[in-house]
C-alpha cells in the first residue's frame, strides 16, 4: 500500500466552531495518521497521511469543514512521509 502524505491550510471561520475536533473524528475514521493544529493567523493547519483514497476524502472534507465553519480556501500540498505523519491523528497545540 502505498501512503500520501498532505499538508493542508484551510483558510475562513475555521477556528472556533469545532474545525479541528471536526478533522479529528474524520482522518480518525478514515484511519489517517497526522495531526491538525490553529494557526495566529486565524487558519487551520492538518497534515494527513495514509491511502491515497483515504488523504483524497478528508481533503474533500475540508473544502467545506463543519456545519458552522465557512471554508474560503484550502492550500494542499504532498510531502514526503515523515515521523509526524505516521503517528495516530491527534490535535497539536496552536502556532
Amino acid at each position: 500500500m502505498n501512503l500520501l502524505t498532505r499538508r493542508l491550510s484551510v483558510h475562513g471561520r475555521v477556528q472556533g466552531v469545532g474545525f479541528r475536533w471536526q478533522v479529528c473524528a474524520e482522518a480518525q475514521r478514515l484511519k489517517l495518521g497526522g495531526w491538525v493544529r490553529n494557526r495566529s493567523d486565524g487558519s487551520v493547519e492538518i497534515l494527513i497521511c495514509g491511502p491515497e483514497a483515504a488523504v483524497h476524502e478528508l481533503t474533500v472534507w475540508a473544502h467545506h469543514g463543519p456545519a458552522h465553519a465557512r471554508v474560503d480556501r484550502v492550500i494542499s500540498r504532498d510531502e514526503p512521509n515523515n515521523e509526524d505523519s505516521l503517528l495516530p491523528f491527534t490535535r497539536k497545540p496552536s502556532f
